[in-house]
This record gives structure tokens, C-alpha cells and sequence, in this order.
């Protein structure tokens, strides 16, 4: 920026975007000043280097905003929680739900716990699951964790397909 940039000659554009070419980086700076503006070096590895004509802490604050759009999103692990029992209002708005975090680019773990008698069905709690994701989510999203039985509870975690 300004009297930090070491060529002797730089490429200039100037704060509309317009190029005005190849000059001393001296006259540059002052041009740059009389207008109330800075010389920023925007590509220093170019033959010349191109600086520009901005205001400088415009220019830092574009750049602080492209870090935060190149930083990816966090994926989280949504849980979403379905019993035995379930009606099918129920079940459909639990759906709903985990295709709404499916959308927003979330993993989705689908759980079933298991209470007191229904512990000696979990053949018939497995196909629920299965039916579960068959019906919801076979053509959106793809298991990352397969059906697993761990003693009263039955789980799978899905991501959407690419």
C-alpha cells in the first residue's frame, strides 16, 4: 500500500475500475492522494504490478467479507427422534423436519428407542426404520451410518446425495 510497494513501475486502475496504464509508482501514489484515496497492490506477482485507486479501509472491509463467504459452513449432527408407536402425522412432520436440515446441508441421525415390551420387537422396529427411510428419503439422501441396533435403540444417519 502506498510507499510499501517496491516496483519502480505499476499497472493502475483507478476507484471506478477503469485502467489508466502503466506509470511511476511516485506519480501513481500522488495521483492516488490527490483524490483522497490510497494506492493498494492487488496483484504484486504481475508484470508490472496492478495497484489500485480505493479507499483503504473500503477495501479491507471487502476482503474481510470474501474470508467469511470462502469459509465453509459447519455441518452439524441433527437428531431427530421417532418412537415405536408413532402415528403417521407425526411421522410425516418428523420427516419434514429432517428433510428441512437435509436442505440446509446437515447430517441427520434418525433414532428409535425402544421402551419396555416393544424391546421384543425390534424385527418389526427395524422394518419401521427401513419403511422410515424408504418412504422419505431414498431418492434425496444416502446412509452414511447404516441401520445399527445398539441394546434399546435403533439409529441410522443420512446425508443428502450430491
Amino acid at each position: 500500500m502506498n510507499y510499501r510497494i517496491k516496483a519502480p513501475q505499476v499497472r493502475v486502475i483507478d476507484e471506478k475500475g477503469q485502467q489508466i496504464g502503466v506509470m511511476d509508482t511516485e506519480k501513481a501514489i500522488h495521483l492516488a492522494q490527490d483524490k483522497g484515496l490510497d494506492l493498494i497492490e492487488v496483484s504484486p506477482v504481475a508484470n508490472p504490478p496492478v495497484c489500485k485507486i480505493l479507499d483503504r479501509g473500503q477495501f479491507q472491509y471487502q476482503q474481510s467479507k470474501q474470508k467469511q463467504q470462502q469459509k465453509t459452513k459447519k455441518v452439524e449432527l441433527k437428531i431427530v427422534k421417532i418412537s415405536f408407536k408413532i402415528g403417521q402425522h407425526d411421522l410425516s412432520v418428523k420427516a419434514g423436519k429432517a428433510k428441512k436440515f437435509l436442505e440446509e446441508g446437515h447430517k441427520v441421525k434418525v433414532e428409535m428407542f425402544l421402551r419396555g415390551r416393544e424391546r421384543q420387537h425390534t424385527s418389526l422396529a427395524k422394518e419401521n426404520m427401513t419403511k422410515f427411510f424408504e418412504e422419505n428419503f431414498s431418492e434425496i439422501a444416502k446412509f452414511e451410518q447404516p441401520l445399527k441396533v445398539q441394546g434399546n435403540n435403533l439409529s441410522f444417519t443420512i446425508v443428502k446425495n450430491n
